[in-house]
């Protein structure tokens, strides 16, 4: 039975029991589908693992050298920005108990 493509595991947390998955993200019919676990007492955490992500793609982007770094990063920037003050699709956040698992 085919699945979806999934990221191989970052080789430092290969064998490791203290390290905890907290986001799966896929691109589905030209949207995004997520499951997560809160992780984080509070959730400014998100926001520092949110540029984090940010700063690793926008890397990813200038080794490839579409896009200096900054670049990169800058309109990563731009975008979350505006998609928080004028969000293109709200979605819907279901607990796991409802979505049958």
């Amino acid at each position: 039975m085919a699945g979806p493509k999934e990221q191989p595991l970052p080789p430092d947390v290969i064998g490791r029991d203290d390290a905890t998955e907290v986001l799966r993200a896929f691109i589905l019919d030209g949207g995004l589908s997520i499951a997560f676990t809160r992780a984080f007492e509070e959730p400014d955490m998100w926001g520092l693992l949110l540029v984090d992500i940010a700063r690793h793609a926008a890397r990813a982007y200038a080794r490839e050298g579409d896009f200096t770094e900054q670049e990169a990063l800058t309109r990563i920037i731009d975008m979350f920005e505006a998609e928080v003050a004028r969000p293109t699709d709200l979605g819907n956040t279901a607990p796991r108990s409802q979505q049958g698992h």
